[in-house]
């Protein structure tokens, strides 16, 4: 069981300082993911970068990185699959020690189609990523966080799930299926020192939206009450909050950031 005195002699500083933890971001050579490995290092977390297939993109991602001196490594696996799993705990743990912080933001291309056009191999491969993932590494590295009294574990949410957009069906089944996970576990985990959270981002529009339609942004955009798009540094507070002793009594929710979007 968590010990829960020491935190009350620990200063501001001191509960978002990530000094001395590892930090697993998975997807995290590329999009929301790259910034939020970016503020986890900066925090002073030793950051495990992840990636399946694009070896050039990673490459660039961490020499970025290594260029701002910050204490990263990079990893190769798929979070999909049992045994790549398994092996990329054991790689990150043997080079950085044991994972104390996991962010699980992998995605794959998230089809727009209405329900006919959809097919299982679509809505099994977002369930792989958004439930599949979180589970297969939760085993993992649950182990040495219930040793330890604390850990922390993050899904990315998306407000596509809160706001049922039409033509999203596997996305938002999936997320779904993400939220009740993250719920669930967050009550299992609480009384080890362990909270388990989700970050649901409106659209923020990354390298993988370079494409999409401008009339479909400026629709959007009119709803957003903030008056403008999200940009990934936007999620870089919220992530170390979550990741730190800041947030030891934060669990099982889902916080959207997407400057005060309410209506769908």
């Amino acid at each position: 069981m968590p010990e829960n005195s020491s935190r009350t002699t620990l200063t501001s500083k001191d509960l978002f300082s990530l000094q001395g933890r590892v930090a697993l971001v998975t997807g995290s050579t590329t999009g929301l993911g790259k910034a939020m490995a970016r503020a986890l290092a900066e925090a002073g977390a030793k950051v495990a970068l992840n990636y399946a297939n694009n070896e050039q993109r990673a490459q660039q991602t961490l020499r970025e990185f290594e260029a701002a001196e910050l204490p990263v490594q990079l990893f190769r696996g798929s979070i999909t699959e049992v045994e790549q799993v398994g092996q990329l705990v054991n790689e990150i743990s043997s080079a950085l020690g044991p994972i104390d912080i996991a962010v699980i933001s992998a995605t794959p291309e998230q089809p727009i189609l209405p329900i006919e056009e959809y097919d299982w191999e679509l809505y099994q491969q977002l369930l792989d990523f958004f439930v599949k993932s979180p589970y297969l590494l939760a085993r993992e590295i649950l182990p040495h966080m219930k040793q330890q009294g604390w850990g922390r574990i993050v899904n990315m949410g998306s407000e596509v799930f809160h706001q049922a957009w039409s033509n999203f069906s596997a996305y938002a089944a999936a997320k779904g299926g993400q939220h009740g996970w993250t719920r669930a576990m967050a009550t299992e985990l609480a009384p080890y020192g362990i909270t388990v959270n989700m970050i649901s981002p409106g659209w923020i529009p990354v390298e993988r939206h370079a494409n999409d339609p401008q009339e479909e942004k400026d629709k959007y955009l009119t709803k957003v009450p903030a008056g403008r798009f999200g940009v990934p540094q936007d999620l870089a507070g919220l992530i170390t909050l979550l990741a730190s002793d800041a947030s030891s009594f934060i669990t099982g929710q889902d916080m959207l950031v997407n400057g005060g979007k309410i209506a769908p």
